[in-house]
């Protein structure tokens, strides 16, 4: 059965522990913040290692969303590239990517190691550093393998992450440019808002072939800054993006935006780009004292939603899907997914 989800990202090794404030500001870190790492924070990695009982997890934003949009799909739906090392770490990513059902296609690199997040938890906030190590060493080369485009050809949707951005944005356009030409969906996260600030000129050129682009609340504020976009309403916001220049024409582009415990919002536009409508979705409320974890809560929405339209639900459809995924990561340890295999609920 060929596959139907294309995947493309930057495979990491999550390393996560709980941390006290004062961690954040020795690797002057904010919470809730994601970064790349510099040569500061290079010893954060063994430093939640040795002294804060870290745990690690297979991970990396778009292998997260890969893994989610698996768990609502049927089995071998999913196809997930990105480039590892020749370590131990790749293996457990293979490993763990193959416990869940999503195929791996790494490109590896010799003589670079696989890279790692560094995921230091205070309270339920969030901060990641990642070293992207081999996995910015991907090209798209890699993408026209025979054995890999051929993947590529048989999927119906692609999703990649945004961090990829600052890796092999040809890459990006290589997937962007096939789905357009043969109408399939293509779906891009924002991811974070240093993306929008610092990498605007690599978004702006891949945005033409989005269909789906997904991000909170936070990334779409950095958005508006650096494109003039003189609101801090999200929903206005979400219109303007909706109605950015768009290559494929027989889709109507939709802004899907996250607000943490507030409602989610979704921008369509018209096919012809001349017309918007907003609509708001109410989240899974959930008790304080169940919530672990936000670390993966966004990824886990984006599989979910990725994934259940991939399955043919409607958008009104999806964002549940992307919600009830999201309320059951935030009540584990990391971006993780509740087995045995939960259904859900019809």
């Amino acid at each position: 059965m060929p596959y139907s989800l294309f995947v493309l990202g930057n495979p990491l090794l999550d390393i996560q522990a709980v941390v006290p404030e004062s961690f954040l500001a020795k690797y002057n870190i904010k919470a809730n913040d994601a970064i790349l790492a510099e040569k500061e924070h290079l010893g954060i990695f063994n430093d939640l290692i040795d002294n804060y009982n870290a745990i690690s997890l297979a991970g990396g934003a778009a292998q997260n969303t890969a893994r989610g949009a698996q768990y609502v799909l049927p089995p071998n739906s999913v196809v997930y590239t990105g480039a590892v090392g020749d370590d131990k770490f790749a293996q457990l990513l293979r490993d763990a990517n193959e416990k869940e059902g999503v195929r791996s296609v790494y490109q590896v690199e010799k003589d670079v190691p696989t890279g790692k997040c560094a995921v230091s938890i205070v309270g339920t906030n969030r901060s990641l550093v990642t070293d992207l190590a081999a996995a910015n060493h991907f090209k798209v080369d890699h993408l026209r393998k025979p054995e890999v485009w051929q993947l590529v050809e048989q999927a119906g949707f692609y999703y990649v992450g945004g961090y990829h951005l600052t890796v092999s944005v040809p890459a990006i356009l290589e997937l962007g440019q096939h789905a357009s030409e043969t109408n399939k969906l293509f779906s891009i996260n924002l991811s974070a808002p240093f993306l929008a600030q610092f990498f605007k000129s690599q978004l702006d050129s891949v945005l033409p072939y989005v269909d789906v682009l997904i991000g909170n609340e936070s990334e779409a504020a950095a958005f508006a800054e650096s494109h003039g976009i003189e609101s801090t309403d999200v929903a206005e916001i979400a219109s303007r993006i909706a109605l950015l220049p768009k290559q494929n024409g027989k889709r109507p582009r939709q802004v899907v935006i996250t607000q943490g415990s507030l409602a989610t919002i979704i921008v369509t536009a018209n096919e012809s780009g001349t017309a918007t409508s907003v609509k708001e979705y109410a989240i899974r409320q959930i008790a304080d004292e169940d919530l672990v974890d936000t670390n993966g809560a966004g990824d886990s929405f984006a599989g979910g939603f990725i994934g259940a339209l991939v399955s043919g639900k409607t958008v009104d459809e999806a964002v549940e899907y992307g919600h009830w995924l999201a309320s059951y990561t935030v009540r584990l340890s990391g971006p993780a997914y509740p087995y045995p295999k939960k259904e859900f609920p019809q």
